[in-house]
């Protein structure tokens, strides 16, 4: 097509983002609701406090220690009878003396059983030991 001037009118290219950001928030949330379910570790029911930290988080990763309603010991997902699992923290505590440890106790669980555990990792030398429990009205975990 020929204007007046002689000269041709091309098409300027345009960029629709539109698909692209359907595409990226559809993804996010997708991840948004998946990624909370997938954690590996034993099927606790955790006890709830009120208040919660604020900054729960070390130098180093925690290691965690679980155990279960029917009284099953987990180091992170390995299930282990409670010497293996002795002599797996007391290993870890060796090679990484400044790593902390995590107990997750089913709320339904006696205290004492529990208590056991927090016991035995403050005999081994474990510089810190937390429990954690889950905000009361909710299902998140935090440490406390």
């Amino acid at each position: 097509m020929k204007r007046f001037g002689g000269k041709r009118s091309r098409p300027s290219p345009a960029m629709n983002v539109t698909p692209l950001v359907d595409i990226v928030l559809v993804l996010l949330i997708i991840f948004m609701v998946v990624l909370p379910s997938m954690e590996n570790d034993a099927p606790v029911d955790l006890p709830s406090i009120f208040h919660v930290d604020e900054d729960p988080r070390g130098r180093t990763d925690p290691i965690t220690v679980s155990i279960t309603a029917d009284r099953r010991l987990f180091l992170e997902q390995d299930e282990m009878p409670r010497d293996a699992l002795e002599s797996r923290l007391r290993e870890i505590h060796a090679s990484e003396p400044t790593r902390r440890v995590i107990l997750r106790g089913d709320s339904t669980l006696r205290y004492e059983e529990v208590r056991s555990l927090f016991r035995m990792c403050q005999q081994i030398g474990l510089p810190g030991v937390s429990l954690r429990v889950g905000e009361r009205g909710g299902e998140g975990e935090s440490e406390g």
